[in-house]
């Protein structure tokens, strides 16, 4: 699909890699609207890079298909779904508090696994009334937790290992339809919760990356996003974006 055909819902797309990936793509020529909760910079951000904006909870269905039913007035099609809403957490098993707060992992997987979930099968069953034979492109979120998580990362790993393990399963569901799906495992990388962390913690975490070291840029995620969609071959995987970090 060339990126000026797509027309794109981007969740989390007020911030971060949900911002880049928008950017990119309007820049490319496609249409974005923009899914998030925060509808202040939701629409504000919309209106920056000429884009759309839906105040949207990814784990409500009813919200969900009220946005999917915007994006669809405003883009006159839905064809791409890029899920980048979600939250970090950090918790262990049994800390100094007591053991983890069930509350604390069941809304990790809310959000991050269930709520990606919610949005590309009500997006999935739109992008299917598309003419053929591609019909769609779904590229979710994973996470290198979901496969080298580390200590505290319990609920987070869990919630990416989903997205990752879901992927090739989805691919195979939605072959019928005419949709392809992958997913994308970042790294670390500078958005903007990475950058509220004080300067020495981020160096101290760049220098962890093989090469280069420094923290993933955004507009590179954005880019790997746009190929996948691009790539009309590319489906099923999960691929690595991390500059050969391995988390210990």
């Amino acid at each position: 699909m060339e990126l000026g055909q797509v027309c794109a819902i981007v969740t989390g797309g007020a911030s971060g890699l949900g911002a880049a990936t928008a950017q990119y793509i309007r820049e490319k020529g496609g249409k974005v609207c923009l899914f998030d909760r925060d509808s202040a910079r939701g629409t504000e951000f919309a209106a920056e890079i000429g884009a759309s904006f839906a105040e949207v909870d990814v784990t409500d269905e009813a919200s969900v298909l009220a946005g999917i039913a915007q994006a669809k007035a405003a883009m006159g099609a839905i064809n791409t779904v890029v899920n980048c809403a979600g939250i970090a957490t950090g918790e262990r098993v049994v800390g100094r508090e007591g053991p983890h707060r069930l509350e604390t992992f069941a809304r990790t997987i809310n959000i991050n696994l269930i709520g990606s979930f919610n949005v590309l099968r009500l997006a999935a069953a739109e992008m299917a009334q598309n003419p053929g034979p591609e019909r769609g492109v779904i590229v979710n979120t994973a996470s290198i937790a979901a496969f080298d998580g580390q200590k505290g990362q319990a609920a987070y790993a869990a919630s990416k290992g989903g997205i990752a393990g879901m992927t090739l399963p989805l691919a195979r569901d939605l072959a019928a339809q005419g949709i392809r799906v992958c997913s994308i495992a970042p790294g670390i990388f500078a958005t903007p919760m990475m950058k509220g962390l004080p300067e020495e913690v981020q160096d101290s975490l760049a220098a962890e990356v093989t090469f280069p070291k420094r923290l993933g840029d955004p507009a590179e995620y954005a880019r790997l996003a746009g190929f996948i969609i691009s790539c009309g071959y590319m489906n099923g995987e999960v691929i690595r974006l991390d500059g050969a970090l391995r988390m210990r």
